[in-house]
């Protein structure tokens, strides 16, 4: 069973059908829609302020959700996917986002919609990434743009891939 603490006065709501996994902790302000999951080792801590998912979001193993005491909260859209070992600090994800593994978003970084951050990369503070970017490197820059065929086959591909895995735990 995950660890799902209440902390502060708030206590996190989880929509339909989400999966937890045993070893993942999800702590205080957190509201998270339908068909998310959250992955083994994942932490998602709205101990300090809120934090927002949206519906069929995944955040894959090893990965951290936390914010900035009173002053940057995190807002998560649809179909986003915060791959293994990211961080997301108090940031912003518009809708269909892919966050490589083990990169870095860091305080007030806005990114839009159809937007991937690449593998290992470093969000600096108060970015503002493009709707339809790749953004790579550290500090990180933008590299291209999305190719809208990198949407269904890339971002929307793996959310609809965990929502599957997700189910092969629930049964």
């Amino acid at each position: 069973m995950a660890i799902i603490r209440s902390v502060q006065g708030f206590t996190p709501v989880f929509g339909a059908d989400c999966f937890l996994a045993e070893t993942a902790v999800v702590i205080g302000d957190v509201v998270m829609g339908d068909g998310c999951s959250v992955w083994y080792g994942a932490v998602v801590r709205g101990d300090v302020h809120y934090i927002r998912i949206g519906n069929h979001v995944n955040i894959q193993d090893g990965a951290v959700l936390h914010t900035l005491y009173q002053r940057a909260g995190i807002e998560i859209g649809d179909y986003v996917s915060v791959a293994h070992n990211a961080t997301v600090h108090g940031a912003v994800l518009e809708d269909h986002v892919l966050v490589g593994m083990g990169a870095v978003l860091l305080d007030h970084v806005h990114v839009g919609r159809q937007s991937i951050i690449a593998a290992g990369a470093v969000v600096t503070e108060r970015t503002q990434v493009e709707p339809g970017s790749i953004y790579a490197g550290n500090p990180a820059r933008r590299l291209k743009s999305v190719d809208p065929a990198q949407v269904e086959d890339i971002i929307e591909r793996i959310a609809r891939n965990y929502q599957k895995y997700a189910s092969w735990y629930q049964k």
